[in-house]
């Protein structure tokens, strides 16, 4: 673990040195922490904290305020059932219930083996596929209890 950790923090240290120490780069500095590591693990928000001149609170804050960045690693794979009023008349309620038991979750959770993260979604814009899954940014639409399974199991590791 505390290999994986220096590892982390040398590619925050890279990511650090080609942004200017001023406030307007915290957003850009987390969002390509971010995409370097899935997450943003509390090490790395103390060094961008401290390297921007910023409280830990004040980072944590803008982490916190926006919803594209996550605290807590993500699973390989990243399923949103979308909860819309065209999906949920349509049953989309029937889907997310069809996926959380397959994957064991409540939205916002990741399986023990960190293959699957799942969410729900206001809206995926797919509103004439409804109800509408994404698993990985491939849109899956007129989804059944059963299609999601299928999509699910086909996502699964060999």
């Amino acid at each position: 673990m505390e290999v994986q950790v220096k590892g982390e923090m040398a590619q925050v240290e890279d990511i650090l040195g080609s942004f200017p120490r001023a406030e307007q780069s915290l957003i850009p500095v987390l969002q390509q922490v971010q995409d370097k590591l899935g997450y943003l693990p509390p090490a790395a928000l103390a060094r961008v904290a401290e390297y921007l001149r910023l409280s830990p609170s004040q980072v944590f804050g803008v982490v916190t305020f926006y919803a594209q960045f996550r605290l807590t690693p993500r699973g390989k794979h990243m399923v949103r059932v979308c909860r819309g009023t065209a999906c949920h008349v349509r049953g989309g309620p029937s889907i997310r219930r069809a996926v959380e038991g397959l994957l064991g979750l409540a939205p916002g959770g990741t399986t023990e083996d960190m293959q699957f993260t799942y969410e729900t979604v206001a809206c995926l814009g797919a509103c004439a596929l409804a109800p509408v899954m994404v698993v990985d940014n491939h849109v899956h639409g007129q989804m059944t209890p059963d299609k999601a399974r299928q999509v699910l199991e086909a996502a699964k590791p060999a």
